[in-house]
């Protein structure tokens, strides 16, 4: 998805290019962008022998998405537990939370 985002379009080749080594099989990214497509995160459109693949979700869409999931997946859709888990990981000081806290605080009062 990162390289869909960065071309907006791209063949299977061009993602290819975009790998670092060891890069994978052609097959692999052909399988990758067919499970994208099936999922509905990627169309393609057919050019001769080639299909052009694009993005039908932002990278916003696709995150927002992706991390409900986890959220639901992971933490029985609580966020409060989802928060507590990445605040113990990153070992957040009281003083890094009441930072935090605060910030989320201006972000919404500021979207209403």
């Amino acid at each position: 998805m990162q390289i869909l985002w960065e071309l907006e379009e791209c063949t299977v080749q061009k993602a290819l290019e975009k790998f670092t080594e060891p890069k994978p099989a052609r097959t692999t990214v052909s399988t990758v962008f067919a499970i994208l497509e099936n999922k509905g995160f990627v169309r393609h459109e057919s050019s001769g022998k080639v299909n052009v693949y694009s993005s039908l979700i932002t990278k916003d869409e696709y995150s927002k998405s992706q991390l409900f999931g986890i959220m639901k997946n992971y933490f029985d859709n609580s966020f409060a537990s989802m928060a507590s888990f990445f605040a113990r990981e990153n070992n957040l000081t009281m003083k890094e939370l009441d930072e935090l806290l605060e910030e989320t605080r201006k972000e919404l009062q500021w979207k209403r």
